[in-house]
């Protein structure tokens, strides 16, 4: 679909009129308002952006421009067209595509990838020969060109969410609506999603409505509205709304984290664990420059460990996520973690581990999904487990766990052996699925309870442990309410507090915070922290956040089956900047086009973040020469390099694409 064929299908319109209007929007379920007075516009030709914790009111909002949902009051423009009626949505739907939440939601599990394609396909009324056309063209984009034939069920979670985009494109619509289109998702798959969609907005001058958990794709949108409680809280572009937020970033380490942790909680808003460091919001007046904002705050910090030993500090400016957590979070700061009784913390022989795997081997019939695979948690350690979806990561688990038996190696957990002694390691563990294993149609307590009797906790200690919990998971005040009827992150505390309700040495968590937003994710990461730390339970986490990786102390990266990265985040993204060299940004004035350059000139790493381009390079005094060459050609300008800091997400997705390449050579 070319730009001018485009720009003649919506009436002639001027780039970044606007594609939709809402006015005063309302939305109720019952006596709930799950929308309430939203104004918003969404301009042609540019990815606009919903921002907001689960309730916030962004799928009804999205569903409701998408015709597939009435709304109750305010006004709503399509096109141009007063959408008023069912039948007023009709006329536009053809022109709309709408990806729902959830991998694989649009699509037929049994079906094959061009099953499901051809079947959208006449669901739209396109005709044969365009369908050979475009489908061609989608699956070359998203290289699923090899996987016709594959059953959808037989996907993985990134090759589904590229289908389900194929599905949604296929009767070539001029506004794409996308509910958390990346959520589940593998860091590369996601950077894999966003560069064609990038390219869909770029060169086909498509319009996009989309919504996202992570805050680093936010910073992707031309315009970003921030939601809460079905009201819009701020909106603008990335860089003006962080313009708003006067603060510093402040990361210390510190010997003694726990105490750290508490006196940066007593002074400041925002304080969460990063591994060996501890990160803490520090707010200033909106007149101090940024220069003095950053002396201010490093002596704040500093103030507030008076008496501590600070090894390491450094100051950085918010990012997204500050801004959403400020924004969103309630009013004053959670209620504090309970304190440890002295019993709490169980004394280890020395070099005793927590969690032992060696040599771990898990066949299926001719698959091989878990190839010897060794690694070691202490008690006390926050240990991630990562690798994009299909690495065999939840199959390593449930063999430690005793749910699946291995077909060889060997392993201990909690002290009992997986082998001879599955049934005492089930009694001594924690287990948090991606699933949440609730009773959804009991409430809070009656979960807690029943857990309780479950895993055998004595009668006469129930009551006293079901009230420390909800204290502990902050789910307090709402022990009467059905499971069912939670919001996510409520419910993942609840998961989590069920996991515990035995007092286990080792807790094993399955991608527990997908889907969950930043301030429910933040307030999980507390108590795992308080847990760790303070009761030195041995936490083994799976996760596709990778700001979540950064608060691991230890990780196994795993790559088909194996694990082929062992260190802490801090050792492996120094490893990372000593083979590849530092990280750069730039601004750019055609950020894709400039990508797509700079990687045919041999810059292999540069990518699109946001509306800048990043890329490793170790030589940092000739880059800005080199990056300007490439990009002459196409009369695109670049600004200066500025140097960033590498993050985890920048260690796996150069780790598994350089293990992609060697495959594929």
């Amino acid at each position: 679909m070319a730009r001018a064929a485009l720009v003649t299908a919506m009436d002639g319109s001027p780039a970044g009129a606007a594609v939709v209007n809402l006015r005063g929007l309302v939305k109720r379920y019952g006596a709930a308002t799950a929308v309430d007075g939203v104004d918003l516009a969404v301009r042609r030709g540019r990815m606009h952006g919903l921002i907001g914790p689960d309730g916030a009111g962004k799928s009804s909002l999205m569903k409701i421009v998408a015709g597939v949902l009435a709304h109750d009051g305010g006004t709503l423009e399509v096109f141009g067209q007063a959408v008023t009626s069912e039948r007023s949505a009709e006329r536009v739907k053809q022109r709309i595509g709408l990806m729902p939440q959830g991998l694989g939601q649009n699509l037929y599990a049994e079906l094959s990838v061009e099953e499901n394609i051809d079947f959208f396909a006449r669901l739209r009324g396109v005709d044969e020969q365009a369908l050979a056309a475009r489908k061609r063209q989608l699956l070359a984009m998203t290289r699923l060109e090899r996987f016709r034939e594959r059953p959808m069920k037989n996907l993985s979670g990134g090759m589904k969410q590229k289908l389900g985009l194929v599905c949604t494109l296929i009767h070539e619509p001029e506004l794409i609506i996308l509910d958390e289109p990346t959520t589940g998702v593998d860091p590369v798959s996601r950077r894999d999603f966003w560069a064609i969609l990038d390219g869909l907005v770029d060169e086909r001058g498509l319009t996009a409505l989309v919504s996202t958990a992570y805050m680093d794709e936010a910073a992707r949108f031309a315009t970003a509205t921030m939601m809460l409680g079905g009201r819009v809280l701020a909106e603008g572009t990335p860089a003006g709304l962080l313009a708003a937020l006067p603060a510093t970033v402040v990361s210390v380490r510190c010997g003694e984290q726990v105490e750290a942790q508490r006196r940066l909680g007593a002074h400041f808003r925002d304080t969460m664990l990063r591994g060996a460091w501890l990160r803490t919001v520090v707010d200033a007046a909106p007149e101090e420059p940024a220069s003095e904002r950053a002396r201010r705050a490093e002596a704040r910090v500093r103030e507030a460990l008076a008496g501590l030993a600070v090894e390491a500090l450094d100051t950085a400016a918010p990012d997204l996520e500050d801004l959403f957590i400020a924004r969103a979070a309630p009013a004053g700061a959670p209620a504090p973690l309970p304190a440890s009784a002295p019993a709490a913390r169980r004394a280890w022989p020395p070099g005793y581990h927590a969690i032992e795997a060696h040599g771990l081997v898990r066949q299926f019939g001719d698959f091989r999904a878990v190839d010897q695979v060794s690694f070691t948690v202490k008690p006390g350690e926050i240990f991630g487990l990562l690798g994009a979806n299909g690495a065999g990561k939840t199959t390593v688990i449930k063999m430690l766990n005793g749910i699946q038996p291995p077909t060889a190696g060997s392993g201990s957990v909690a002290g009992a052996d997986m082998l001879r002694a599955p049934g005492q390691i089930k009694r001594r563990i924690g287990y948090m699925s991606q699933a949440f294993s609730l009773y959804l149609d009991l409430s809070v307590r009656e979960n807690l309870r029943l857990f309780a009797a479950i895993y055998g906790v004595p009668r006469a200690r129930r009551a006293a442990r079901v009230h420390e919990l909800l204290r502990l998971c902050d789910i307090q005040g709402i022990e009467d309410m059905l499971a069912g009827d939670l919001p996510m992150g409520r419910r993942q505390r609840l998961a989590l507090a069920c996991a515990l309700v035995h007092e286990p040495e080792v807790v094993f968590l399955d991608e527990p915070t997908s889907g969950v937003d930043p301030v429910g994710r933040r307030r999980f990461w507390d108590i795992l922290f308080h847990l760790a730390r303070a009761e030195g339970v041995a936490l083994l986490i799976t996760t596709h956040y990778m700001s979540e990786a950064e608060q691991c102390d230890h990780i196994s990266l795993m790559y088909a089956g194996r694990v082929v990265a062992d260190a802490s985040p801090e050792q492996l993204k120094a490893e990372l900047g000593a083979r590849r060299g530092a990280l750069w940004a730039f601004d750019t004035s055609a950020p894709q086009a400039a990508v797509e350059a700079l990687r045919d000139a041999g810059f292999a790493d540069a990518s699109l973040y946001g509306t800048s381009v990043h890329l490793l390079d170790p030589d940092g005094a000739t880059l800005a020469a080199r990056v300007a060459v490439a990009l002459a050609p196409l009369g695109i300008a670049a600004g200066p390099p500025q140097r960033r800091p590498l993050s985890m997400e920048d260690v796996f997705v150069e780790r598994v694409l350089e293990l992609e390449r060697e495959a594929a050579r």
